[in-house]
């Protein structure tokens, strides 16, 4: 039992009749949650039927994503769950043969000089999230195809009056020339338009090509076919609702449009034993009860101005005042640092970790592009191919080898005494064909740091790193013969990688919550894609460190 104390409009919320549908809104702080929980332990205290759950703090979250791949599973389409980074892959691997002014765009009769096409990596993300979007809205292709043109019609056959006078007097006198449109003018950019929507819709067409073809989804649109299916069979929408009698949604105002066609399709449009809690403005609907909660059970903050000379200096004032706090008593767990992004926060985690207050990061983080799991990445990278130079420098330079720069520029040199080859070798050519004044320049360190050429000319201390690091590598190729990919990352990461900072330190709990993070990932891909390499692990890392969607 939860033994929660409720104000008024909280225990109206919760004695509410589960027969009908019920909305408990308010602004921050005002307890929604609170109430939520309440209202679904007396869900359960009356032994109502197996709740759908989804994304409520503190509860163990069952989410309509889950129930929607399986409704889809149950019509007889078993799909393989995928992220919007893998997403984001196939629907550029779709959109490579009509970028590429194949076939497909002519029969489209489309314009090639269409707005975008000439930067195809800012095009093909804006039509990414486009297509996410439509698809939220359960919108398929040729749905928004006709909309779309139909739209231009509507708009290009009675265009606005551009000569208006109070148009004219609202426009900046260095603008005024774009509003001289003359009927060819606006011809064109209907072309232009059209082209661009046909090209649109012919790329969302391919992308759901691609999943049908591999058997796969996002949650998105998993969503969307189970939407479609339930609004072809209602029947089975009705097995539903007497599986799950009530629905308790938190955070309910970040539903999409398919989310809630999903729960309208399974408890009906007035969502009878639904409850949902968040912030949603004043409605006229009246179909579904709603009750607002007003009274705010959080202080609002203190503010204290802080003007630092650098940023530096601005991390190091806040990591000393979060170590006064937690010396003083207060409990680390009730401690957050707040920013617009986490993006630009190893700063402020550095100088924390100086202090020794441990540190979590949340929000738009990537583990991908951490630090720490750049370098245990680097090692990984040094295994599978120790040409990608860009990754053994790395590790070179990083504190388990710590070379000098003069060591390393010897390395990426040709040896003093270079050993003549007894057969004449091809010239080297480059991986990208381009033409280069040193044409060996991309794999020298490489070869160095593998053959040990240049060894003669490294001091004493850098020989023996090198000369540890290839016998390491050595071992670890072999290892990659007869070892599961994550054993042998644990291998690696082990011998490899420096430790940061003593033993049971915040910063050796820092990395090792990173490492055990990033395992998990990798774990997660080998479990997806069976019969992955390591060369397959590492390329999706490092598209995952390069998407903005990760």
């Amino acid at each position: 039992m939860i033994a929660l104390t409720l104000d008024a409009a909280q225990q109206r919320a919760v004695d509410a009749p589960f027969e009908a549908g019920l909305v408990i809104t308010g602004g921050p702080a005002t307890g929604k949650t609170t109430a939520l929980l309440a209202r679904l332990e007396r869900s359960r205290t009356l032994g109502c039927k197996t709740p759908l759950v989804a994304s409520i703090s503190g509860a163990a979250p069952a989410p309509l994503h889950a129930l929607a791949y399986e409704v889809v599973a149950e019509s007889g389409e078993t799909l393989q769950a995928i992220d919007d980074v893998e997403a984001e892959s196939l629907f550029q691997n779709g959109a490579a043969p009509l970028l590429a002014m194949e076939s497909d765009l002519i029969e489209l009769q489309i314009d090639p000089e269409v707005p975008g096409l000439r930067t195809p990596e800012r095009f093909l993300d804006s039509a990414f999230r486009l297509q996410r979007r439509l698809t939220e809205a359960l919108i398929t292709p040729d749905d928004f195809l006709q909309r779309s043109l139909e739209g231009a019609v509507e708009f290009y056959a009675k265009p606005p009056n551009l000569a208006h006078p109070n148009l004219i007097m609202a426009t900046k006198s260095e603008h005024r020339t774009s509003l001289a449109i003359t009927p060819s003018e606006l011809q064109r950019q209907y072309r232009r338009e059209t082209d661009l929507t046909k090209l649109l819709a012919q790329l969302y067409r391919s992308y759901a090509r691609m999943l049908d073809e591999r058997r796969c989804a996002t949650a998105r649109d998993a969503v969307a076919k189970a939407a479609r299916i339930l609004a072809r069979d209602p029947s089975y929408g009705a097995r539903l609702r007497e599986r799950f009698a009530t629905a308790f949604l938190d955070d309910a105002h970040e539903l999409t449009f398919g989310e809630t066609t999903l729960l309208r399709s399974i408890f009906g449009d007035d969502l009878r034993g639904v409850t949902l809690a968040g912030e949603f403005p004043a409605t006229r609907d009246n179909t579904i009860e709603r009750i607002e909660l007003t009274q705010r059970f959080r202080l609002l903050p203190r503010t204290e101005v802080l003007r630092p000379g650098t940023q530096r200096d601005e991390a190091r004032a806040i990591a000393s005042y979060v170590a006064d706090l937690i010396r003083d008593g207060a409990a680390p767990k009730s401690i957050a640092v707040l920013m617009r992004s986490v993006r630009c926060a190893a700063v402020y985690e550095e100088a924390l970790l100086d202090r020794g207050v441990d540190v979590r990061i949340g929000g738009d983080y990537n583990v991908f592009n951490d630090r720490r799991a750049l370098d245990a990445l680097a090692l990984l990278w040094n295994v599978h191919d120790a040409f990608r130079h860009e990754w053994l420098l790395r590790t070179l330079e990083g504190s388990a080898m710590a070379l000098s720069d003069a060591s390393l520029a010897a390395l990426c040199g040709e040896p003093a005494e270079k050993q003549e080859v007894l057969f004449e070798e091809p010239p080297a050519t480059p991986p990208s064909g381009e033409k280069r004044r040193d044409p060996e320049r991309h794999v020298r360190l490489g070869r160095n740091v593998l053959g040990g050429d240049c060894d003669s000319e490294l001091s004493e201390i850098a020989r023996l790193r090198v000369e540890r690091f290839r016998r390491m590598r050595e071992e670890w190729v072999h290892a990659q013969t007869r070892l599961p990919i994550d054993e042998l990352v644990l291998l690696v990461w082990h011998e490899g990688l420096a430790r940061e900072g003593p033993p049971d330190s915040s910063r050796a709990r820092a990395q090792q919550r990173v490492l055990h993070d990033l395992l998990l990932r990798i774990r997660a891909f080998c479990a997806t894609h069976p019969g992955a390499t390591l060369g397959d692990v590492l390329t999706d890392a490092e598209r995952r460190a390069e998407s903005e969607l990760e």
